[in-house]
């Protein structure tokens, strides 16, 4: 699945964000509404971690969408 389908269809993918990244609050998903690089900052924001980790983390989520 490519992000442009999670981000049209946000609404019906947060939830599994927040499954994924539990300490992000509903105001931080709508913030983020689908936007990628809205979401990588947000993770290495919340979580401490660098860019390339944040990146892997939210590829391997997008794995588990397909």
């Amino acid at each position: 699945m490519n992000w442009n389908q999670i981000e049209g269809n946000w609404k019906q993918f947060k939830g599994k964000v927040k499954e994924t990244w539990g300490d992000l609050t509903d105001d931080e998903l709508e913030e983020i509404a689908g936007k990628r690089d809205v979401l990588l900052g947000k993770i290495q924001e919340k979580y401490g971690i660098k860019q390339d980790e944040a990146d892997k983390r939210i590829k391997a989520f997008e794995k588990t969408l397909d």
